[in-house]
Formats: structure tokens, C-alpha cells, sequence
């Protein structure tokens, strides 16, 4: 591997939630704009950048020319829906180690929210072609993700003995670490009884285990380690990273709501960084849903196959934990910005930054990405230390 190794070393966020009369183009140029300042570097420095367009696909390649950026040495947009973020930071580090890029930028932006209706119109599907073989799911009334999820979720509850209660034990530990974070759209204190008795809304998932909708943007920037060390920022070092994209086949062979792809990128991830599962210190876990983080860490190896509900209902993720994870509260409490939400989370606590909530041993921080249903995963390690060479 090249000695170029790669460091975050910008991060910048705009307003996110319930922010209307904004593009996502709008959006990002103000978080790209943040993330260079952030790090000390004029907008003119990045000579590299990737777009995660979102669920509209609002934001293109022509996001070069709203931001004025000249003489582009990488340009893309990445769409690998949640896995999207962790994707973007390893074509950039690998675009550094390689030489093709010094500065680039990874930006994320979207406006599903619409003022005066509801957060589940943002992803409901209305509108979209569906013919042939593909419509099948739909027909038979998978229409939305939670009810995709759900089944997911369901299928793992009559394999393991899974239990609503120990779902219900994710979404409390996130609203915790949502309430010490001042960007949280959630900081109201739950409790498991709350979670019981909130609505419906694909059985067996109910409203508190379903993620926000957020508007917003988040980018980073991503330079070389030696570069970084120089800036106004603590560097975030990347030490490995990983994807898998399983292609669920859909019949009754599949591994769906069992197995994801974080079992591989995650291992992946894991060895190209050369530590081990035990040595990690803080979980940034993609969080659409409860039954997400579960069987996230289940996959990562956190705890063994079948017993994330235990792990959860323990009490290991929330603050104070011995596993605490998604410590910013997470797309449950936090902000819903796909793979950016826990990737900027990772960042703050490496830096150290993270006031009421950071956990203090902060030497490894997992972080997972997870895309369409299942369907598409990337993971990234990351640390406030340089890899040894």
C-alpha cells in the first residue's frame, strides 16, 4: 500500500430536520463550503468530488459547477443509497493512496421532507414505476421499506426468539445518547413502555423503532494523513474499510433478515485494518431501523448469532454501556442522513468533540453503512491515530 495513507480531515453540516425551501444542490454547497473551512482549506484546494444524490437523485455531477470548483481531478456521484458514505470514503482514500487526488470532497444531500405532509410520504414509493416480475413484492403488499424491513425483522424473531421489548431496548439506548447530543431532532426521554405502546407500523416494527426523515446535508474531506496532520483539524485516520452486496435471491434459500452483507465488509474491514472486534472501542451502526442495529452487530461480531436481542436488552449500547453505540442517538433520535449520519458521529468522537456524550476510549470506532433493504453494505475503521506503517 502506498505511504499516502488517507485522513478525514474535514467535517461540515448544515441545519438538518425540518428544513424547508432549500435544495439539496443548496444544501450541499454550504456543507462542502463548512467542511473545507472546518478543515482549514479554501474551497479552491479540492481537486476531487463524490455525490451521494439521494433518494431524488437531486444532485448530480453538475454540483461542480455551484460550488466553482475548477480543474477537478475525480469527479462522481455514488449511489449505493445508505452504504453511500462509507463507499465515497474509500474511493477517496483510495484515490489519495493513489496519487489521483490530494483534497476530496464526500457530500451527501436531500430534501425528502415537503412542508405540510407527513415524513412517510418522503420515502413512500407513491409514484414509481413498477412492472413485471417486479412488481410482485408490491402486489403482495411490500409496498414501503417498513413493511420490508418487518418481514426481515419477523423472520429473525421465529428463527432466535427475538422479542418486540428487546427492539424496543435499541431504540430507548438511542434516545439516551440523543438526549446529551444538541443536534438531535429527538431528545425527549423513552421508555421501553413508550416503545410498546407506540403505534403500529409494519408489524412487528412500531413507530419508535422506525428511523427519522430528515433534510440537510453532510460532507467531509478526505486528504492525505501527512496533509491532515498539518490542518486546523484532529486528523481521523482511515484504517480499513470494506462492502458487500449480497443479492438476496427471493425464494426460500435466501439468508434475508438472518445474515447481511456486514458480515463480510465488516470482516473485511477488520483485516485490512489488522485489529480484531474485541479492540473496537465505539459502534456507529446504520440505524433505519431497531432490527438493523441488531443484526448489524450480530454480523460484526459483537455478540453471536441469534443473541443481538439479549446484547441490545442488556443495556450494552446505551451510555454508560460496555458496547456504547450510535452515540449521537443515531437515524432513530439523531438526524436521518443516510451513511452520513454515522460517519459523522465517527468523527466527532475521534476528534473528541462529542461534549455530554463522548465516551472517553475512543482509539477504534466501527462504522457501517447499509443500503436499500439489506441489500448493500460498506464498513469503515477509523481512529485518532495514524496505522502503523
Amino acid at each position: 500500500m502506498s505511504a499516502r495513507r488517507a485522513a478525514i480531515a474535514g467535517l461540515g453540516m448544515t441545519e438538518l430536520g425540518k428544513v424547508y425551501g432549500r435544495t439539496p444542490a443548496e444544501f450541499a454547497l454550504e456543507a462542502v463550503s463548512r467542511a473545507a473551512a472546518d478543515a482549514g482549506l479554501a474551497p479552491a484546494d479540492i481537486d476531487g468530488l463524490l455525490v451521494n444524490p439521494g433518494i431524488g437523485n437531486d444532485t448530480d455531477l453538475r454540483l461542480q459547477a455551484t460550488l466553482r470548483l475548477r480543474d477537478l481531478r475525480l469527479l462522481t456521484t455514488v449511489q449505493g443509497f445508505g452504504s453511500s458514505a462509507g463507499q465515497m470514503v474509500q474511493i477517496a482514500a483510495m484515490a489519495i493512496e493513489a496519487g489521483m487526488a490530494d483534497v476530496v470532497a464526500c457530500v451527501y444531500a436531500d430534501a425528502p421532507l415537503k412542508q405540510g405532509a407527513g415524513s412517510g410520504a418522503a420515502y413512500s414509493g407513491a409514484g414509481r414505476a413498477m412492472r413485471g416480475l417486479g412488481s410482485l413484492p408490491a402486489a403482495a403488499g411490500l409496498k414501503t421499506a417498513p413493511a420490508r424491513y418487518a418481514m426481515a425483522a419477523r423472520r429473525h424473531m421465529e428463527t432466535y426468539g427475538t422479542t418486540s421489548e428487546q427492539l424496543g431496548a435499541i431504540a430507548v439506548a438511542a434516545r439516551q445518547w440523543a438526549a446529551l447530543n444538541p443536534l438531535a431532532q429527538m431528545r425527549e426521554p423513552i421508555t421501553l413502555e413508550d416503545h410498546q405502546s407506540s403505534r403500529r407500523i409494519a408489524d412487528p416494527l412500531r413507530l419508535l423503532d422506525c428511523c427519522l426523515v430528515s433534510n440537510g446535508a453532510i460532507a467531509v474531506i478526505v486528504t492525505s494523513a501527512d496533509r491532515a496532520a498539518a490542518l486546523a483539524q484532529p486528523p481521523v485516520h482511515v484504517w480499513g474499510w470494506g462492502q458487500a452486496h449480497p443479492g438476496y435471491p427471493a425464494h426460500r434459500g435466501s439468508d434475508f433478515g438472518l445474515v447481511t452483507g456486514a458480515a463480510r465488509s465488516g470482516a473485511d474491514a477488520l483485516k485490512m485494518a489488522g485489529v480484531g472486534v474485541a479492540e473496537i472501542d465505539i459502534r456507529q451502526i446504520y440505524d433505519c431501523f431497531t432490527f438493523t442495529t441488531l443484526i448489524t452487530l450480530e454480523d460484526y461480531g459483537f455478540c453471536a448469532k441469534g443473541e443481538g436481542g439479549e446484547f441490545a436488552a442488556s443495556g450494552a449500547l446505551a451510555p454508560g454501556g460496555s458496547h456504547p453505540t450510535n452515540t449521537g442517538g443515531g437515524q432513530l433520535s439523531s438526524y436521518y442522513m443516510w451513511g452520513m449520519t454515522p460517519l459523522s458521529e465517527a468523527v466527532i468522537q475521534a476528534r473528541g468533540q462529542g461534549g455530554a456524550r463522548q465516551v472517553a476510549k475512543r482509539d477504534l470506532i466501527m462504522v457501517s453503512g447499509n443500503g436499500g433493504v439489506l441489500d448493500f453494505h460498506s464498513t469503515l475503521i477509523l481512529s485518532p491515530h495514524p496505522k502503523a506503517r
